[in-house]
């Protein structure tokens, strides 16, 4: 296809991309930029509830808002009625995602209950039909992410259904290789991916239990997949992208972060979400992030525990000096 947006896409699949998962009340754009200084190739919105997008929520519309340089970046969605998604897929195209990514793997039951996310799972057929009216609805690619099957583990539809999502137009699959049943317990069998990649020929991203650059070039290696997607280990550990990176670009391994870099980031983060949404969102931003980016230094543990008690981002920024000079954090 001539189309700019499918040229595009392509390439960003051709790079092998390292992409940052969807994640509710996580990856916001502060985040999704602190992931992309550090190497993520592309970018996933938070989940954002179509009815929510229709009506002209302030919490979607905050969502599915993309800064020039959050890029590339996908929208996700998510909802229970086919038409419902094809109307929301249009006002995420209009709002720049590089595409629409529609949810199909969610397995919480505030989601998956009323019949959105891995619901979907329950009739394939129906999330085809439903992938296809998204399809033809807007001009830009259409992905989908779900996981292998509902459970158990006897009745796994993925590699059929990758087929049939192929056929109807979808541009590319995020398999996250667990049930909906496992939610995040259990090992991510990738070879499920592998199998349902070797019945197409769109991208395939490979998820579940890629938590380091070994993790990545060992999935990629026995899947055949075409990129990685990295959601809870990027959530304490935002440089796991950069080492992804140079394993995967230059077979290089990159040390650790020192305890100085560790600090610029949290430091870096909070201030970027001030700038973003003022003093109260930093300091949830912190109480969210600070805590795993100085894990595994003398006195993490009780920064966590004041960061988590502050009421200034003075405070913030002194306890995460401390923490990383090894000093024991001042009180909240």
């Amino acid at each position: 296809m001539n189309d700019p947006s499918f040229s595009r896409f392509a390439d960003i699949y051709r790079s092998r991309p390292a992409a940052l998962a969807p994640m509710e009340d996580v990856t916001d754009a502060v985040f999704r930029a602190v992931c992309r200084s550090l190497g993520a190739t592309l970018c996933f919105t938070e989940f954002v509830n179509v009815e929510g997008l229709l009506r002209g929520a302030a919490v979607a519309k905050r969502k599915i808002t993309l800064a020039e340089s959050d890029q590339p970046t996908a929208i996700q969605i998510y909802g229970s009625d086919a038409a419902r998604l094809a109307e929301a897929a249009v006002v995420a195209e209009a709002a720049g995602a590089a595409f629409v990514d529609i949810n199909c793997g969610c397995w919480v039951p505030k989601v998956a209950g009323n019949g959105a996310g891995a619901a979907w799972l329950r009739e394939p057929s129906a999330m085809v039909a439903m992938a296809a009216m998204v399809v033809r609805a807007v001009s830009v690619p259409v992905t989908v992410k779900t996981r292998i099957g509902l459970g158990p583990e006897s009745h796994m539809p993925i590699v059929e259904l990758a087929r049939r999502l192929q056929d109807v137009g979808v541009a590319a699959l995020t398999v996250h290789c667990r049930t909906a049943q496992m939610g995040h317990s259990g090992k991510a069998d990738w070879q499920w991916a592998r199998r349902a990649k070797e019945g197409v020929t769109f991208p395939v991203l490979v998820n579940g239990d890629v938590r380091s650059a070994e993790d990545a070039e060992r999935a990629l290696r026995e899947t055949g997949c075409d990129g990685v997607m990295i959601g809870r280990r990027a959530i304490e550990h935002p440089w796991v992208f950069a080492e992804v990176r140079a394993r995967l670009d230059r077979g290089e391994t990159v040390a650790p972060p020192t305890r100085e870099e560790r600090a610029r980031v949290a430091k870096m983060h909070i201030a970027w979400a001030t700038d973003a949404g003022g003093e109260r969102e930093a300091l949830l931003a912190a109480r969210r992030h600070v805590g795993g980016y100085l894990a595994g230094l003398e006195g993490a543990a009780k920064l966590r525990k004041a960061v988590n008690e502050a009421r200034s981002l003075d405070l913030v920024y002194a306890l995460i000096d401390q923490c990383a000079g090894c000093e024991a954090p001042a009180s909240a």
